[in-house]
């Protein structure tokens, strides 16, 4: 990617790093270490990249500056206490991200009672109902929907497509991304005389500030309270969160989760891909999950789990080891039986 000229001394001034070679280095792109060209700015996060060091065409590398370097370097680089960090405030700084156009466009609709803010910006057949707030500099895209009474927070980022039910509440410095539904009924029935009647979802969701929600994610309203994301969570795209749920602060969740209602999961928890939890558990704060875990059961704070029911991981890897021995034990326990004469012989496992 093409970024207008800057120096390296530039780079180093914005991430705090320290310069080794030339301070006025030219920087005319940045690019991942693996395919940079000439004039690029790049990164390295992990050791076993260094060796990119000697054959790279980079201009300029932000380095961890704990690593060990080679005495012939053949690039400028800019030593940091974080250069993923660093490379993502390099892109805030330099690359322009897309944006709604300022200004409310004419084919919007705004409510009675509506109150904005100063600078706020509203895309094309975007409509916002009666008596929401929104707060300065919101950005909210084309083709949106605000139910009654949305409160919205200073520099919150609603992408194409958002739909925010009636009376959600979402904090400062948000941002929500294409197609995600905040607001919708949960998945409540009461069974009667072999029927199902729907149970009346008067609750809300609260997205607190810094909260980012990905693509296509469906966040349900609570059944009476709320539904609640605390600061600073991460939803991927793809993620379902049920009725009632609390998800909490710096808490990151990869795609195709989905969390059953009324389930609490605490502070600081990293959650991969297409993990479950059933309803009704508390997940203690800074738990790990593997992806595709089946959570069956309340976790307790700071362990890593995986597998199916979830359990701790290392002894959920054992388990899985021996699995792979056990056609080989059937069969020499089935031998032993046959030599020994307990039993009539059975037919042994096949290979497969």
């Amino acid at each position: 990617m093409k970024l207008p000229p800057i120096h390296a001394h530039e780079i180093a001034h914005l991430t705090q790093g320290e310069i080794l070679g030339d301070a006025n280095t030219l920087i005319t792109g940045i690019a991942p270490i693996e395919s940079a060209s000439p004039g690029d700015l790049s990164f390295i996060a992990q050791a076993r990249f260094l060796d990119y060091l000697q054959q790279t065409p980079a201009a300029v590398i932000l380095v961890d500056r704990k690593s060990t370097l080679p005495s012939d370097l053949r690039c400028t680089l800019i030593r940091v206490a974080n250069p993923y960090l660093a490379f993502v405030q390099a892109i805030k700084q330099y690359v322009p991200l897309p944006q709604v156009a300022s200004g409310i466009h004419p084919t919007a609709q705004i409510g009675a009672g509506v109150r904005l803010a100063a600078n706020v910006a509203i895309g094309p057949l975007t409509v916002i109902s009666e008596d929401c707030e929104i707060g300065e500099g919101v950005r909210i895209g084309p083709q949106c929907y605000l139910g009654p009474r949305v409160r919205i927070g200073a520099h919150t980022i609603l992408f194409q497509g958002v739909h925010i039910a009636h009376e959600v509440q979402i904090g400062s410095k948000a941002i929500v991304q294409y197609g995600a539904v905040i607001g919708s009924d949960g998945f409540g029935y009461v069974p009667h005389e072999g029927k199902y009647y729907k149970i009346p979802h008067l609750g809300t969701v609260v997205l607190e500030d810094e909260v980012e929600i990905g693509a296509n994610c469906c966040i349900d309203r609570g059944t009476f309270g709320e539904t609640r994301i605390r600061r600073g969570a991460k939803l991927d795209n793809l993620v379902h969160v049920a009725h009632n749920v609390v998800i909490g602060e710096n808490t990151v969740m990869a795609a195709q989760t989905g969390i059953s209602g009324s389930t609490t999961i605490g502070n600081n928890v990293v959650i991969a891909g297409q993990v479950g939890f059933v309803g009704h558990i508390q997940i203690g704060d800074r738990t790990t999950f593997g992806a595709q875990a089946g959570v069956t059961k309340s976790i307790k704070p700071g362990i890593t789990v995986s597998g199916y029911p979830a359990r701790e991981h290392n002894k959920a890897k054992r388990e899985e080891a021996a699995l792979r021995y056990l056609p080989e034990l059937l069969k020499r326990v089935r031998r032993l039986e046959k030599k020994l004469g307990e039993g009539a012989p059975s037919e042994e496992p096949s290979e497969e």
